[in-house]
């Protein structure tokens, strides 16, 4: 299993790249930390330092290098990332298959 991401998403991504001068070389990482009212909450950045470590989970999808640590990637596996910008809201949204419960607004979940 791996951690997808939508053609929405990814297309997304590589703006906020541009717009931050972010190179296509440096990867996503992808995280879950405590918080948020269900009690896990999902966190993105661009790793600066670029570095894959040898305990991290990596793929590769739409041309974006995804980094997971494997603490997170148990929680995430078999994730995809989406992408929307509708009316319901803008940002990006996680459908994980593993989260039991989440609170109304997607930033956080529980097993």
């Amino acid at each position: 299993m791996s951690i997808s991401i939508s053609e929405r998403a990814a297309n997304r991504i590589h703006e906020i790249r541009r717009e931050q001068n972010v190179s296509d070389e440096t990867p996503l990482r992808v995280a879950v930390v405590s918080g948020g009212c269900s009690g896990l909450t999902y966190n993105l950045e661009f790793d600066p330092k670029e570095e894959i470590k040898e305990e991290d989970k990596a793929f590769e999808d739409h041309g974006i290098k995804v980094v997971v640590d494997m603490r997170s990637f148990l929680y995430l596996a078999g994730t995809r990332l989406d992408y929307t910008d509708g009316l319901t809201g803008q940002g990006f949204h996680f459908q994980n298959p593993n989260a039991s419960r989440s609170c109304t607004c997607g930033e956080s979940f529980s097993l």
